[in-house]
Formats: C-alpha cells, sequence, structure tokens
C-alpha cells in the first residue's frame, strides 16, 4: 500500500486539489518556479507544497529548471496529451477552422472555452496586424469582461449563472460594476440572436466578435472569435458575422462525428 493510499480519504482528495492548484498556476504563470514562491502565492503551507511538488517531480509532471531548484511543467504531460490525442482530439478541426477565418477576414481568430469559472481563449489564429490585439492563449478571464461569455454559459438558468460566476467578476476592469441582472439579459439575448458582439471591455480599441460551437446534447461548450479594430468591426460587420457563423456550422456538424 502506498503512502497515498494508507491516507484518510477527505486528505487524499485535499492533496489531489492542491496538487492541481499548482499545475494550473504554472499553466497561468508559464515559467519556472521555486516551490517556496508557489507556496506564497497560491497560499498554501510550504510543507505540503513541497511535499506535493516532490512526488510531482518523481513522476515527471514537474521538471526541474535550472540550478536554483526552481520547477516546471514536466513531459510527462506531453505524453499523456498524446494519449489522449490519439483518441480524441477536436483542437485538430477547431485549428483548420480558426485558419478558414483568419484567411477570410485577415483578423485574429479565437477558439474561446471556459477553464471552471473563467473564460480562456484555447487557441488563437494571429492575424495580418504588426501588433497584437487579443488576450493570451490560456489566461484566464472574468466571463463577464466577454463576448464569448455571454454564449458560454447561455445553457444555465439565471440562478445557476448567478452563482456560477463569482460576484468580484461582474467589477469590469474600469472599476465599474456590470448588474448580474443586465449580464444575464446579454446572455438570454446572445443565445437567442446565435451571436454577441460588443466593443472590448478589457481594452478601448477593439470591437469583438463571438459565435457558438455546440456539442451533440445541443449545449455552447465553445466559441469562434474575432478581435477586431473597432473601425474595422464596425465597417466589416455582416461580412465577420457570417464568415464566423458559417465556420461554427461547419465546425459543429464536424465535431459531432469525431
Amino acid at each position: 500500500m502506498t503512502v497515498a493510499e494508507q491516507l484518510p480519504p477527505i486528505r487524499r482528495s485535499r492533496g489531489l486539489d492542491r496538487a492541481f492548484e499548482i499545475l494550473d498556476y504554472f499553466r497561468v504563470q508559464r515559467k519556472p518556479m521555486r516551490p517556496n514562491e508557489i507556496a506564497a502565492h497560491i497560499g498554501a503551507p510550504r510543507s505540503s507544497v513541497y511535499e506535493l511538488v516532490n512526488l510531482l517531480l518523481k513522476h515527471g509532471v514537474l521538471e526541474y529548471r535550472g540550478d536554483d531548484g526552481q520547477v516546471f511543467l514536466g513531459r510527462k504531460l506531453y505524453f499523456l496529451y498524446s494519449a489522449y490525442a490519439e483518441q480524441f482530439d477536436p483542437m485538430r478541426e477547431c485549428e483548420s477552422s480558426l485558419t478558414r477565418i483568419t484567411e477570410a477576414t485577415r483578423e485574429t481568430s479565437q477558439l474561446c472555452m471556459l477553464d471552471g469559472n473563467k473564460y480562456t481563449v484555447a487557441l488563437m489564429k494571429e492575424g495580418i496586424r504588426p501588433f497584437r490585439i487579443s488576450s493570451n492563449v490560456g489566461e484566464a478571464i472574468p466571463i463577464p469582461w466577454t463576448a464569448s461569455g455571454r454564449l458560454l454559459v447561455s445553457h444555465m438558468s439565471d440562478m445557476e449563472i448567478r452563482n456560477f460566476i463569482p460576484h468580484e467578476d461582474f467589477k469590469l476592469p474600469s472599476g465599474t460594476w456590470l448588474q448580474p441582472g443586465v449580464f444575464i439579459q446579454q446572455v438570454r439575448k446572445a443565445s437567442a440572436e446565435g451571436y454577441f458582439t460588443f466593443d472590448s471591455i478589457v481594452d478601448s480599441f477593439t470591437h469583438c466578435f463571438a459565435v457558438p460551437v455546440y456539442e451533440k446534447d445541443g449545449k455552447c461548450f465553445a466559441t469562434l472569435c474575432l478581435v477586431a479594430p473597432k473601425e474595422d468591426g464596425a465597417k466589416n460587420r455582416e461580412m465577420y458575422l457570417r464568415s464566423l457563423m458559417d465556420v461554427a456550422i461547419d465546425l459543429t456538424q464536424r465535431l459531432k462525428t469525431v
């Protein structure tokens, strides 16, 4: 019997939760760190973080980086993904869809999803512009800040939405508050129309377009998005929306057969 199997079930569960918290922290930070730095940032006891880091190192989930005790995500994660991709790899279909959108519009296209109770960009195809006007892949962003967020929670009831999104996430980057009731009205409108567009809340010069990609059960599990300068977004609005919708419909159909 291993040490982990000898622990009470609740303690094993908490240890597993903490291990995933460490892995998620690396995903967000995207740089090596020492265990004591990890503990300080996630608010965990240093002893438990050191214990879990050593366990993850042993199994190749984490690896040492440099000579000062820093660790980062390990190659074992790549091997696990490779096994996953052999059986189910919708991302391959999604990548070709983003290429089609960017070639048609010349703008940056994205595949966006929920990560827990946050929004994240899962894949991105850069447009032709020489400067970046979009979020980084994997960055966790409050759902109410995003066009996609209105579609990604559209399958939930009003109460489920209120319980799912942390109250503090309704505070916008400007410092003003978006009322949950207003957000829910936007969710229902987006669901009925099959898209949502608005001037970006995160920056002041872009316009965001989002359309849903559906699972077999009719739930929106992802969105296809465009991020464009406001002027171009207004001038090309109908063309951008049609390009997104055509590809989203095709992607939804293809994913049903994967």
